[in-house]
């Protein structure tokens, strides 16, 4: 009994806030933060515009070496997701245990709790800083690929608008994008570092991206299912746009793997024969 008291405590423990989610600070600038939906696009265009200027800047220079700063900024990029993948599949774990998968998808009551307010504000956040990813692409004169800057730049607007609209369905999208960059920036520190990482590693966080969009797929069609419950938070237009958006990232990370790990082998197969 001691024993099943004593689990039962952590896990309460997993869904209480910590001091450094009740920052009030954090608290004051929300209201800011549902308002900047509208701004998420500007930002948008201007990333955008940025890469057109960048790409004609770099075309007659030759690339950047940025080693260190590229370390630097995947390194803490990783700290940032591995903290936030553990605190938030902590978090979700629990309740999915008590029963309350329905509660995490639907009811925009649990939107308001300060576990989510607080990492989903940091999460908000996030995505404008991770456009640097690309200017270190640009500048190092690497290849730039179409799903980089579209998952980028439309990730960004989307999180605004879960955000401003209390899509409950955003505390899942949020826990499985810090569970699979947790994964991805460890990979870029390793690979900035010069440090080779096994083979089948950017194979295994292609695979995640696309097991991560596939699951946010089922979480919104779940979320349309559930629609009519008494206190289900969800409109035509969070289904229609979550579903969109998760659809054209699956078949965009889904044909990537593809082309990179599948067509390969079979020319290399077709080679030998």
């Amino acid at each position: 009994m001691g024993t099943a008291m004593n689990s039962s405590d952590q896990t309460a423990q997993l869904l209480q806030p910590y001091n450094f989610e009740l920052l009030q600070g954090l608290h004051d600038i929300r209201p800011f933060m549902k308002e900047y939906w509208t701004t998420s696009f500007h930002i948008a265009l201007i990333y955008l515009l940025l890469i057109f200027v960048g790409h004609n800047y770099m075309k007659a220079r030759k690339g950047f070496n940025l080693k260190g700063p590229l370390i630097l900024w995947s390194f803490c990029l990783a700290i940032f997701s591995i903290l936030g993948a553990v605190r938030m599949w902590g978090f979700m774990g629990t309740l999915v245990l008590r029963g309350k998968l329905k509660h995490t998808v639907c009811f925009s009551t649990f939107i308001d709790d300060s576990v989510i307010q607080f990492w989903s504000s940091l999460f908000l956040l996030s995505k404008i800083i991770e456009l640097g990813d690309t200017a270190f692409i640009v500048l190092r004169k690497r290849p730039l690929i179409f799903v980089h800057w579209y998952h980028h730049s439309t990730v960004l607007v989307f999180t605004s608008f879960a955000y401003k609209n209390k899509v409950a369905a955003g505390g899942w999208f949020m826990t499985m994008n810090f569970g699979v960059h947790a994964v991805m920036y460890t990979y870029y520190t390793l690979k900035a570092a010069r440090v080779e990482p096994p083979r089948w590693f950017p194979r295994l966080i292609t695979t995640l991206q696309i097991l991560q969009m596939f699951m946010g797929a089922i979480v919104v069609i779940l979320t349309y299912v559930w629609r009519q419950e008494q206190g289900c938070h969800t409109t035509a237009e969070h289904f229609f746009w979550s579903f969109i958006l998760y659809l054209t990232y699956f078949i965009l990370f889904a044909h990537f793997f593809h082309k990179t790990y599948i067509m390969p082998k079979v020319k290399a197969n077709t080679k030998r024969e």
